[in-house]
């Protein structure tokens, strides 16, 4: 028996290693190539003859056909509204659900739980005129379009994962407080969100990726005023006919740096998932 289990785990050990290369190639060929010095998007060898840092200093600087930087910032600006919003929208509404009792509760978990299951890109259409009806299809009014349909679309699924997190926190904490004088708000805000740090980091992480790596909807709301454009749909461009020769390793420049802020949220955000565990752990 101890062999056996000893050979599932040098397999298991194997096999995760070979999915770490096979998950970690790509990335490094994304960076290898950011760094070459040869354009276009052909390469006979995988690690570049001749590196620079070019790519990099072009893709901050040579803003007058794509002006990464303004793209970087209308994203950046999104992001942060729309994960404030939806960060207080789902935790909200899954606190709602998981300690209040109302009529028609069950009826709209169930509703809720059905529209989840259609997927996003069949409603941008409707979204479009409906932004379009309500002026908020001009100028950088189509930046407030995005955060208000990525806040108000906030995924379903979450909403269920932080409504069953909730539900695993004893009820009798919620019982003394409000004896002790508390209302619901304090006991949303000073006992409940404390010990539910796990799923608020992950809602915050989830709720500022979306926005940020979306191309569909972003593309159906702005179209082609470039002003207003966000890194995927300018990185895109990058990628056309027409300018897949210069801009190709610019493209992987612009990857690398669309990568940093996420890598950084997360390396910030795992210090207080790990600090919410062992809270609640001891509580």
């Amino acid at each position: 028996m101890k062999s056996k289990k000893r050979a599932v785990n040098v397999f298991v050990h194997v096999l995760l290693a070979i999915l770490v290369v096979i998950w970690v190639i790509p990335i490094i060929w994304v960076f290898m190539t950011s760094l070459r010095l040869e354009p276009g998007s052909y390469c006979k060898t995988f690690f570049p003859e001749h590196l620079t840092l070019n790519n990099y200093k072009t893709l901050f600087t040579n803003t007058a056909v794509f002006n990464f930087p303004r793209w970087f910032g209308n994203t950046f600006i999104v992001a942060v509204f729309t994960c404030v919003l939806s960060t207080f929208y789902l935790v909200s509404i899954a606190f709602c659900m998981s300690r209040l009792r109302f009529k028609a509760r069950k009826t709209y978990l169930n509703v809720a739980l059905i529209l989840g299951m259609f997927p996003g890109f069949m409603s941008m259409i409707a979204l479009y005129y409906i932004m379009k009806g309500i002026g908020l299809i001009n100028g950088v009014l189509k930046l407030v379009a995005l955060v208000l349909i990525y806040s108000g679309g906030s995924g379903i699924i979450q909403f269920y994962v932080a409504k069953g997190f909730f539900d695993t926190i004893p009820k009798s904490i919620d019982e003394a407080a409000y004896v002790d004088g508390a209302t619901k708000w304090h006991c949303f805000s000073k006992i409940i969100l404390p010990l539910s740090s796990p799923i608020v980091v992950y809602t915050v992480f989830t709720s500022f990726m979306a926005p940020w790596v979306d191309f569909i909807l972003a593309k159906v709301i702005i179209g082609t005023d470039a002003k207003y454009y966000t890194v995927a749909i300018g990185l895109w461009n990058m990628l056309e006919k027409e300018n897949i020769q210069k801009w190709y390793t610019m493209f992987a420049a612009g990857a690398i740096c669309v990568s940093i802020p996420l890598a950084i949220l997360f390396v910030v955000s795992q210090r207080y998932y790990q600090e919410g565990l062992s809270g609640a752990v001891k509580g």
